[in-house]
């Protein structure tokens, strides 16, 4: 059985620009003293990687992987949930996800999906070049408009959809097969991919590519009133990537799963620092280790609470209080004995 590796933190909700958050040696000798093994770099923060020069170059990698081993770190992941967000936007959406893009690409969602993809494509390049075999994502959504069936959905609409979807990850999927790299798509509401059953539709939409996996994060889940430890009985094959978040569902008499357009506070879904929402992390890190998925346990920060700062000092020691350290020792072996056939035929009368 395989150990899950951590503790590791996701960059994404803590970078800024002031020190020493602006840096991402700054940012490594942060998280090496709160006691992290691991940073996840999300792609398209320039202040912390350059993923263009990064699929360019391999020294460029090799002198970042350096500066973050000097802090007894790994780089476990680069993630582009941004730009993957980009390789499939209904128009209805132009304007809020215009500002994911570069300036001239704004107003031109055609240029703006192509300069997604080749985001994406030289995420996995330089996935490759850093020693990584897993890179994290959004899908994109063409059907989310009509996630709610109201009005009824045309027959055929969401077959139509997928099959668009698929066609536009297709090219990226197979660059990231050329560079031995898998896509973990993270399961979130918004995406096309936000359950077990849309996860599953795109799977057969291109025709079940070996890179398809996903990132679990069980805080979505509690947010949609989905098992996310049965979950895991069925797609532990899949997961390449773990976030670690908390969340809690607590529905009112005047607000459910929608949430009211309320602010994340007020809605009775909302996500929670570690050990403050309702996930049953104990049972998530053992299903996950008696399937010997072999993940990062990343933490991800994005409570209406508590300050970055608490979340991010309690984290490491929570990640790491849950670990398993996986036995190669069956409890009761002291009590075995050489196998004998004659005698497992006496126990058996036969």
């Amino acid at each position: 059985m395989s150990t899950i590796k951590g503790p590791a933190v996701f960059l994404a909700q803590f970078a800024g620009d002031n020190a020493p958050f602006n840096t991402l040696e700054g940012m490594c000798k942060w998280a090496s003293q709160l006691g992290y093994k691991g940073i996840q770099i999300p792609s398209w923060d320039t202040r912390l990687i350059d993923v263009n020069k990064a699929a360019e170059s391999k020294t460029y990698c090799d002198e970042l992987k350096g500066l973050v081993n000097s802090y007894g770190l790994e780089i476990t992941e680069l993630a582009s949930h941004l730009q993957g967000q980009l390789v499939a936007v209904h128009p209805a959406y132009d304007l809020m996800f215009d500002g994911f893009a570069p300036d001239d690409c704004k107003n031109n969602p055609k240029k703006r999906t192509e300069w997604a993809v080749q985001q994406l494509k030289d995420s996995g390049t330089a996935s490759k070049h850093l020693g990584i075999n897993a890179h994290a994502t959004f899908s994109g959504s063409l059907l989310w408009h009509t996630v709610y069936p109201w009005p009824q959905r045309p027959n055929g609409l969401v077959e139509m959809g997928f099959e668009e979807l698929a066609n536009r990850w297709l090219p990226i999927l197979n660059h990231f097969e050329d560079q031995g790299v898998d896509v973990c798509y993270e399961i979130h509401p918004g995406e096309d991919l936000h359950d077990g059953v849309t996860f599953e539709r795109f799977l057969e939409a291109t025709n079940n590519h070996k890179r398809v996996n996903m990132l679990y994060d069980p805080s979505h889940y509690v947010l949609q009133q989905l098992d996310y430890l049965k979950f895991i009985d069925y797609y532990h094959e899949f997961i390449k990537m773990f976030h670690v978040k908390d969340a809690e569902f607590i529905p009112s008499g005047k607000s459910g799963v929608y949430g009211g357009y309320q602010d994340w506070k007020e809605r009775p879904g909302r996500f929670r620092s570690l050990g403050d929402g309702q996930v049953d992390f104990k049972g998530i890190f053992s299903k996950l280790t008696k399937y010997e998925c072999d993940v990062w346990a990343v933490m991800e920060w994005e409570c209406c609470l508590k300050s970055p700062e608490q979340g991010a000092r309690e984290g490491a020691p929570f990640i790491q209080k849950h670990i398993i350290e996986s036995t190669g020792k069956t409890f009761d072996d002291f009590a075995g004995s050489e196998t004998d056939k004659q005698q497992l035929k006496n126990i058996l009368g036969i």
